[in-house]
């Protein structure tokens, strides 16, 4: 399914391809504050289909509990975050779904992950797959 994202200004635009019913809610910390909610929620775009199409995004570079380093990717005039990508040589790009033009179509999340996170309070409908940490 191709989608369109775009921050809340309208300054950064891009195209992806990305497969129905294949969101991820993240409930690690880095998520809740980088999204500055309970969690975030995503999904997967191969690298080959996503194309920037209107401006370019300010990144933040991630270093992970693994030592992964992680470009986090967004709007320096409105600050929506955007996607977040390997910093070399990136194979797929983790779409904010909030961001998608698409994201009613996109379906219920179908994975949760750092459910060890996760806030008391949440509870996500329709998971059919959970993991404590990062699968």
């Amino acid at each position: 399914m191709k989608v369109a994202g775009r921050c809340l200004c309208g300054a950064i635009e891009f195209e992806a391809e990305v497969q129905p019913g294949s969101m991820t809610v993240c409930h690690c910390l880095d998520c809740q504050t980088h999204s500055g909610s309970a969690f975030r929620a995503n999904i997967s775009a191969p690298a080959a289909g996503f194309k920037l199409t209107k401006g370019v995004p300010r990144t933040f570079v991630k270093t992970t509990a693994s030592g992964t380093k992680r470009n986090l990717a967004f709007c320096e005039t409105c600050g929506s975050p955007l996607y977040a990508c390997a910093v070399e040589n990136p194979q797929a790009y983790s779409l904010r779904t909030g961001v998608l033009q698409q994201r009613d179509a996109l379906g219920t999340p179908q994975r949760e992950i750092w459910t060890k996170r996760r806030r008391p309070w949440v509870a996500v409908a329709g998971v059919s797959e959970t993991h404590d940490g990062q699968p």
